[in-house]
């Protein structure tokens, strides 16, 4: 009987320890606002130029801005998802401007989604390189397709393992 209570004891405290995550999560939504500041501040400074830029300096100052917002969407989806999968579910009834996804993105379908907006932020990083391409030599341009190469790759790896893993009834959705 000692040793139920033990137990019990234990797995209460496991369970409720899912808390300590709940402030990586926090953060990761205050690091959007950090993220905001700098997109502020790229897109005035992009309204100021914008009619001394040539055309190539606009489209970087533009893919820059995407990049700002892709990752800031990444953080939001990390942040939703993760809370929501491991500390708790966030109560927002039904709110006509709740996401379709929340609540839905289980572990595998968020690393897809990583995996995802990783590659898309890897190519719109050697986007800029090839529109910059004479400020690069050809070894760092190589090492910049090698390494989106490898982001999409993975990605495919992931996706080709979660659909074995679906299919063997393990999908964990």
């Amino acid at each position: 009987m000692a040793m139920k209570k033990v137990e019990t004891t234990l797995e209460h405290w496991v369970f409720t320890s899912r808390w300590l995550l709940a402030p990586f999560f926090i953060g990761l939504l205050l690091a959007i606002i950090a993220l905001l500041i700098k997109f502020v501040k790229s897109l005035a400074t992009l309204a100021v130029e914008m009619f001394t830029l040539d055309s190539d300096q606009m489209i970087i100052s533009i893919l820059t801005l995407v990049d700002s917002a892709l990752i800031a969407t990444l953080l939001l989806i990390i942040g939703f998802s993760g809370y929501e999968n491991f500390v708790s579910k966030i109560g927002t009834g039904d709110h006509e401007d709740r996401p379709a996804w929340m609540g839905k993105v289980g572990f595998s379908d968020l690393k897809i989604k990583l995996i995802g907006a990783i590659v898309a932020i890897s190519a719109v990083e050697l986007l800029k390189a090839f529109i910059n391409v004479n400020q690069f030599t050809w070894q760092e341009l190589s090492w910049k397709v090698g390494i989106h190469t490898t982001f999409v790759v993975s990605g495919v790896l992931f996706a080709v393992t979660d659909r074995i893993n679906e299919s063997k009834g393990g999908g964990g959705h």
